[in-house]
């Protein structure tokens, strides 16, 4: 008989027992030697990479950038004498794994934008508010100050890139997705970079900084967990769906530089995975309260500047948002969390959530319904993606997080 360990907390209460025991496939719980094995990837970061941040610093301010966007776009054919550190690199990415199927990648997108404006809810209010139960993984974003003080920002850079990648067409070399993928790829090179540099970096308690453990939690984030999250909130997939959405993610992990072992090939293999983060990895701190207070400001500025009528607007925003986090985390986590509780909110959501079932379930019996759907959610997606581009002058090439030697 296999001696399963207990579940952590994540899946003991909240959401997520609920969607483990609706959707998920059965008992996942890892053993002591999964674990261990599991953990040795949090010794891993990305060679790859690494190599060519470190390229960057050695050549002229700005050279290594600019053949790194050259190759993206036209591949690594296109420059001229490249170096060595972009070659290995570029030859990697531009070996596409047997098992990637343009097709399935396609559906998922579909599926995806099909949630429109909606899909954006799990991104903040699970994805990125569970990833901060993560302690380890927030080392870097404390110590680069960007979360805290500039979190509305950064949750609309994740917004815009998330749209991007989980756009039809855009994980196709050259295209938008397949170059915001790598190029994201290289700022957690830069990050690490900087947190290897620093002399308070505490590698016993955090791990190495931005490491595979790390990455392939951020990929099951924007995976399975969204998936999870729109269900909760009554989006309905079919299971060929849902499998082309992991199909996706996977993809776009590898492109992330994510090791192949832990790249998920099916949804059981992502819901295994997420209990052996949740048994490793959430385990929250002081740094956690404080990224959660951040972005928990970041909801209320929605109503800044726009009178009576926008402290109203704060006010619910940060309700709505908190109540789906705390449905989702359970209540153990968001108290941890400081996280607002508001029944009557919390009963709104719950009430939004089964009207929006309702609707998919009359969506799935209509012919043509499920297309007009991706269009819609398609043309919501851009129109957000537009109005932020104008607010907060969204820089594609990230160049911000990437500074020139």
């Amino acid at each position: 008989m296999i001696d399963r360990l207990p579940d952590p907390e994540l899946f003991r209460q909240g959401g997520f027992k609920l969607a483990a025991r609706l959707f998920g496939p059965g008992d996942i719980r890892g053993t002591e030697e999964q674990v261990r094995r599991f953990r040795e990837y949090a010794q891993a970061e990305d060679g790859l990479a690494d190599a060519v941040v470190a390229m960057f610093h050695r050549l002229p301010k700005g050279q290594g950038r600019a053949l790194f966007e050259r190759a993206l776009t036209g591949g690594i054919a296109a420059v001229d004498d490249p170096p060595r550190e972009l070659v290995e690199f570029f030859r990697a990415v531009e070996a596409t794994p047997y098992w990637v199927d343009y097709d399935r990648l396609d559906r998922g997108a579909r599926a995806i934008m099909r949630t429109g404006v909606l899909g954006l809810f799990p991104l903040g209010d699970m994805s990125l508010m569970g990833g901060y139960l993560a302690s380890r993984a927030t080392k870097s974003l404390v110590a680069t100050g960007e979360i805290e003080h500039m979190a509305s920002r950064r949750l609309v850079e994740t917004a815009a890139w998330w749209i991007e990648v989980t756009t039809p067409g855009k994980l196709r070399a050259g295209e938008s997705g397949y170059a915001a993928a790598l190029r994201v790829r290289l700022v957690h090179a830069y990050v690490r970079a900087a947190m290897n540099g620093r002399e308070d970096w505490d590698y016993a308690a955090w791990d190495r900084p931005v490491n595979q453990v790390q990455t392939t939690g951020t990929l099951l984030l924007f995976s399975l967990v969204f998936v999870l999250g729109t269900q909760l909130l009554g989006i309905r997939y079919s299971a060929r769906e849902r499998a082309d959405i992991i199909h996706l993610w996977r993809y776009a992990g590898w492109l992330l530089g994510v090791d192949e072992e832990l790249l998920p090939a099916t949804e059981e293999d992502a819901w295994r995975l997420l209990w052996l983060l949740a048994a490793t990895e959430f385990i929250p701190d002081e740094d956690s309260k404080r990224l959660a207070k951040a972005l928990l400001v970041s909801h209320e500025q929605v109503g800044r500047d726009r009178g009576a009528a926008g402290r109203v607007l704060s006010h619910l925003s940060v309700r709505v948002h908190s109540s789906i986090s705390r449905l989702v985390l359970g209540k153990t986590n968001a108290d941890f969390l400081e996280l607002p509780d508001d029944p009557i909110a919390q009963g709104a959501v719950v009430t939004a959530a089964a009207l929006n079932f309702a609707a998919e379930t009359v969506r799935q019996y209509i012919p043509g319904a499920t297309l007009l759907r991706e269009v819609v959610g398609g043309l919501e997606r851009r129109r957000y993606l537009d109005q932020l581009s104008k607010i907060f002058q969204l820089d594609p090439t990230y160049a911000r997080h990437m500074p020139a030697a």
